[in-house]
This record gives structure tokens, sequence and C-alpha cells, in this order.
């Protein structure tokens, strides 16, 4: 009988063959923990991916796309036109353990033109299809599950094409164990004729969390267009079929209730009920006023009024039905409301969106959408705070396929902040309480020389503002006027940030900090350095007034997780020293900053 493998003797074994290089020698690595149970698929690499190995991204704003809204602390959401896999590789820096709640709607790969894979649309005939969606998926996920806050929890819209798989592989890439529930979606509120077998009507959405996470509970049937009745009061109401009949059999239960017309009315034995009340006496007295009676051919029914602010929060369902949260019919409406040239096929209803981020966030929740397609989700978003007074925030990524982008998810958007008129002539206010702000994805080199990293660190400026969520920069810092290519500054009257490209300037923008007055805030500064060394001794003395990080080495380590493997290339000296002045900043008057 043979043996079993010693499989740590042969890793070592591998790690000391000659004449591999060190990707050759991880792949057979990789080929020996190939798991024996469980999904599994041909991985397919991506164009995308292959960019990678040889280049960085980060992002470029697109500043005059920007929306910037007058109101005092508005929320500022941000849309990323991009390869998703690039965008989430430069959020992995920017937001790992921040996002609160992700939705996301993929490509369900039906083999109809909806999913392209390196350029290509994969159809029906393909026999890698579904290894391709599991490798582009698989990748995407993995980082998503990096931005994921404690309390994160992830919503992801699918069919039945890859229902099957995208469960297995969020059990891998998400755990078993947090795995939340599967929803089913009533998409349409109308059965198809036109086919042979079954008329699909639903779709999925899979629910899975970083941890233990708790649905928040809902008021059953809380759909404001339900309300359509208002009492003498007031209050907005609408009516339920009451079945009063069916109790178990027992004295305090058979009692003569008089009708509206004066005739007393007993229960009966019919249809297996025992003759008795469901309520007692003093149940139906303390809810009589709520009870509307109805003559018909054969006899008396009730209904019960049910009120918008007197239900009990319940658990959420896994049965979303259209007249709860829309249907595609309603999202189409919705769109072409918005956007008056409709040009997309399957978008999702603000309604169905709203209702994930009223179980599953918080009044300041950062939400992420990385298939963000029509942009509902933004506009679920920012219709939520509008609704509910909250200050979440959103960060779309859509690439530009077809002009969606710039035409569809920006377009739709801007009209819904800065108000829009309908086809019939109806003008729709817009929720100005909001700010957005567009970024395009780009590339630098990989390499680690010296020019790639302050090139790095130079184009890093935008990545940092959305990181800290700080935007306004000023000119002056205390007594200093700021060149533009050696320090930027950032501050909205409470945060402050530097970014700062020449580091010899370190000791004289200590002596800065040491005269400002911040309030008991700190400057986070971002400094370049070619190591990790962020320059703590020329800001000893101010050491309770700042928070250093030296770039591009945190940016490195953030995305070293997530990109893939390349063979390092030692770093280049410097071919020049650069000389610089004792001063390279213009002095003004002192600025105290509260």
């Amino acid at each position: 009988m043979s043996q079993p493998i010693d499989r740590t003797a042969l890793i070592k074994k591998i790690q000391h063959l000659e004449g591999l290089t060190r990707e050759e020698k991880s792949s057979l690595v990789e080929l020996l923990h190939q798991k024996k149970y469980g999904l599994v698929w041909e991985e397919k690499t991506e164009n995308v991916e292959e960019r990678m190995r040889e280049q960085l991204p980060f992002l470029e704003e697109v500043k005059e796309r920007a929306i910037k809204s007058e109101t005092p602390d508005a929320p500022n959401h941000v849309l990323i036109e991009g390869d998703n896999l690039e965008a989430l590789t430069v959020l992995s820096y920017t937001h790992e353990g921040k996002i609160d709640v992700i939705y996301i709607d993929p490509p369900y790969n039906t083999g109809n033109k909806d999913f392209i894979y390196n350029d290509s649309y994969v159809d029906t005939e393909d026999s890698y299809r579904h290894s391709k969606w599991l490798s582009f998926m698989s990748k995407r996920l993995k980082i998503a599950k990096r931005l994921l806050s404690e309390k994160g929890v992830i919503f992801i819209s699918i069919d039945d094409n890859e229902q099957a798989q995208l469960k297995l592989l969020c059990d891998e890439v998400l755990g078993n164990n947090n795995f939340i529930g599967n929803v089913i979606w009533e998409k349409t509120d109308s059965p198809r004729m036109d086919v042979k077998g079954f008329t699909v009507r639903h779709d999925f959405i899979l629910v899975y969390a970083k941890k233990d996470f708790i649905l928040k509970r809902i008021k059953p049937q809380n759909i404001p267009e339900h309300y359509n009745k208002i009492d003498d009061k007031g209050r907005k109401y609408y009516l339920k079929p009451l079945r009063l009949m069916g109790g178990h059999k027992s004295d305090s239960l058979y009692y003569g209730i008089e009708a509206p017309d004066g005739s007393i009315i007993y229960p009966k034995e019919t249809n297996g009920d025992n003759g008795c009340w469901r309520w007692s006496k003093e149940k139906y007295n303390d809810e009589i006023e709520r009870i509307e009676w109805i003559k018909g051919k054969k006899g008396w029914s009730a209904n019960f009024r049910i009120y918008a602010d007197n239900l009990t929060p319940t658990p959420v369902s896994t049965i979303w039905t259209f007249d709860m949260v829309g249907s595609t019919r309603t999202a189409k409406t919705e769109l072409s409301s918005v956007i008056q040239q409709f040009i997309f096929s399957y978008p999702k209803p603000s309604t169905l969106i709203s209702f994930i981020f009223r179980i599953a966030s918080d009044k300041s929740s950062l939400i992420l959408d990385f298939f963000a397609g029509s942009g509902t989700t933004l506009h679920a978003t920012m219709q939520l705070n509008s609704e509910d007074g909250g200050h979440r925030q959103c960060i779309l990524v859509t690439n530009n396929e077809n002009g969606i982008c710039e035409q569809v998810t920006y377009e739709r958007n801007k009209r819904v902040i800065c108000g829009y008129t309908t086809p019939k002539g109806q003008y729709v206010e817009g929720l100005s309480g909001n700010s957005l702000r567009y970024y395009r994805t780009a590339l630098l080199p990989r390499s680690r020389t010296l020019r790639n990293m302050r090139a790095l660190v130079s184009a890093a400026t935008d990545m940092l503002c959305i990181k800290e969520d700080l935007y306004e920069e000023r000119g002056i810092f205390g007594n200093l006027v700021l060149q533009k290519e050696l320090v930027r500054y950032f501050c909205d009257g409470r945060k402050h940030m530097l970014v700062v490209y020449e580091e010899t300037l370190a000791s004289q923008l200590s002596l800065a900090i040491s005269k400002m007055d911040l309030g008991g805030s700190r400057v986070k500064i971002y400094i370049f350095s070619p190591e990790r060394y962020a320059f703590d001794d020329e800001f000893w003395e101010v050491e309770d007034k700042v928070q250093l990080i030296a770039l591009p080495a945190a940016i490195y380590d953030a995305y070293k997780k997530v990109l893939p493997r390349r063979a390092e290339q030692p770093l280049d000296p410097p071919k020049e020293v650069k000389k610089i002045p004792n001063s390279l900043f213009d002095t003004a008057e002192e600025e105290n900053i509260n």
C-alpha cells in the first residue's frame, strides 16, 4: 500500500527547485492546496487583472461634473467610472472595514449579451461560461468582504442562471455561518403569456453578513400607498379583512354582536369552526372603533383598520412581493420619468433598494454598489435620507460601456439632486441636500522606483479626499501660503488634512502647527517617504496635534492584500539629488482655525 504524501515536505522541495520562477513555484503549491470538496471551477484570468500585475490603480476627479450642495454638512456621494476590480482595489485602501451595506446587481450570465468577459460577451455556447463568471465574481467578493465593517451586510441580486453557484461561492468567500437569508423578490406584476413552461416572476437576493448581524424589524405592510383612507381624526389607515369566527370552543367566546342595523349576530358552526368568536367580548369592545361592517348577500362581514402608526414591528419575511417593494415595471417607469430617453434594460425599483436600506442601515451608514448600472442605489439612498433625516453616504462604481456611466448613472442622479421635469410636464423638486463627485480610474506603473513612488503619492490626493471625506481645499495653512505642487491642505472647519509631496518641508510645517489653534483636533498628515518613516522626529514637538502617515507605503500595504502577484523589483536609486531651498513658502497672517 502506498504511503500518503507528506505535503509539507513536498512544498519545501518545490520551494528549493531550480529553474523555476517564483510565480511557477507558487502555482505548483496552489495545486497542492486544491480542495477535494466544494465549488470547483477552472480559474480564468481577466485582462484587468493582468494589467494590475504591472500597474496600480488610482482615481482622478472629473471636476466639471461635481455637484456641490449649499446645504451645510450635506453627505458627499461618490461615483467612480471604470472597471470595478480597479475601483475595488482603490477602495481596499480608502475604505477597508468601513462599508456598512453593499448592494450589487451583477450580470446574471444568461448568455444573452449581459455578461462581458475580457471585452467579449459570454454566450450560452461558451464551455467556460460558468467558470468565467465565478472567476469574475470571486475576485470582487473577496475584496468586498474586506470592505465590510464589523456590522456590515451584503445583498446580491441574482436569477436562476447562477443562483446555485453564487450561493456556494458566497458560502466559501463570505462564510456559510454568515448567511442571513435568500430572499425571493416577485419582480413582475403580471405573467408572461408567450412562454411554453413556467412564467418566471421572481429573482433572488442573497444576504450575507460580515459577522453577527440582525436585520431591523419592520412594520408589516408599511408601504405608504397602502394607507389610502383617513379617519375623522386625520389618521391614515387601510382596511384588512377581519375573520372573527373560528375560536376554540368556550363559553366566553360565545356572545352576541350588534350589527349596524341593530340585529344581533352570533357565531355559527360552519366549515369546521366551533361556533365561537376568535376574540373575547372584552377584546372586541377594545377594538370596536377599528371595525367596519359590510352588508353582503350572505350577511354581515367585517374589515379591520390598520393604522400607519400603530403596527407591531415583525421580522422581515424572505418573500417580497411587487406591491410591497416594486417591480421591474415600476423601475422602468421611474427611470424613464427622470431620463426621458430610456436606455437601460433591467433597472431595479428604488423602492426595493430603499426597503433594503430600511432594514439594514442606520442613518449614518456608508453604502456601496460596485455594479451601479442605472444608479438606483444612490437614488434610493438620497430618497431615504430625505424621508428620515439620515446622512447616509453612497459610493457607486460602474463602467462606461455604451455611455452608461455618463448618460444614465450620472445623469439620473444629477437630475434627482438638481430637480427635473417628467415627460408629463410635472416638475419634481431636487434633493438638493446632497453632493456628488465624479471620478475615473487610472493606472500608474507598479514598479517601486523613486519616480513612480512620487507619482503615486501625487496622484493619490483625490483618493485621500474620499478616504477622509474631506474636499474643501485651502491655500493658507497657519501663516504659510502653500504651493500646490509641494503641499495641499484640506479643512472643513472640524477636520484637517495635509498632503505633503516634498518631505523636506516637514520641519517648517511642524513649526506652523505649533503656532496654530486647532481647537483640540489633530492634523492628519500624509507625507511622502521612500521608506516607512513618517518624519516623526520633525513633528515630535507637536505630536499631540498630528497624526502621521507615510506614503506610498500605506497604499502599497493595502494593495498588496488584493493585487495579483508580480515579481518584486528592487528600488532604483535616485539618479540625481534635488537641491531644496531653505523655504518654499511665502508667509501670511497667522490663521486660527476653530
